[in-house]
């Protein structure tokens, strides 16, 4: 199992990035699991910011980043993206993307432990100045 982020950097307050979470190597087809995105900024705990079931589109958002952040899927690609947009300076953060077999609702609200380390991407890093 792999899952490989991409899409972090620097930008601006009021700018947008979007990150990507490319899946391979799961034991069922990409569209069974729930694929989101978490974040970690320093000094605090890892948190589900964003999740999908690519089979049908639904998604869950948490409250600070709901009508800001957009979740997607092309299940061609065994890809998620997440559209981060008008960035504010608390958004800053480690984003990790991880695979549940679950919905995306339980995914986002998982203890963190139940998701089993090789179902975690690395990590990209988003640094927002003001």
């Amino acid at each position: 199992v792999q899952l490989v982020e991409s899409g972090g950097g620097l930008v601006q307050a009021g700018g947008s990035l979007t990150l990507s979470c490319t899946a391979s190597g799961f034991t069922f087809d990409f569209e069974d699991y729930a694929i989101g995105w978490f974040r970690q900024a320093p000094g605090k705990d890892r948190e589900g910011i964003s999740c999908i079931d690519p089979s049908d589109g639904s998604a869950y958002y948490e409250d600070s980043v709901r009508g800001r952040f957009t979740i997607s899927s092309d299940n061609a690609k065994s890809t998620v993206y997440l559209l981060m947009n008008n960035l504010k300076p608390e958004d800053a953060a480690v984003y990790y993307c991880a695979a549940l077999y679950a919905d995306h609702d339980v995914l986002c609200r998982v203890d963190l432990d139940e998701v089993p380390d090789e179902y975690w991407g690395q990590g990209t890093q988003v640094i927002v100045s003001t």
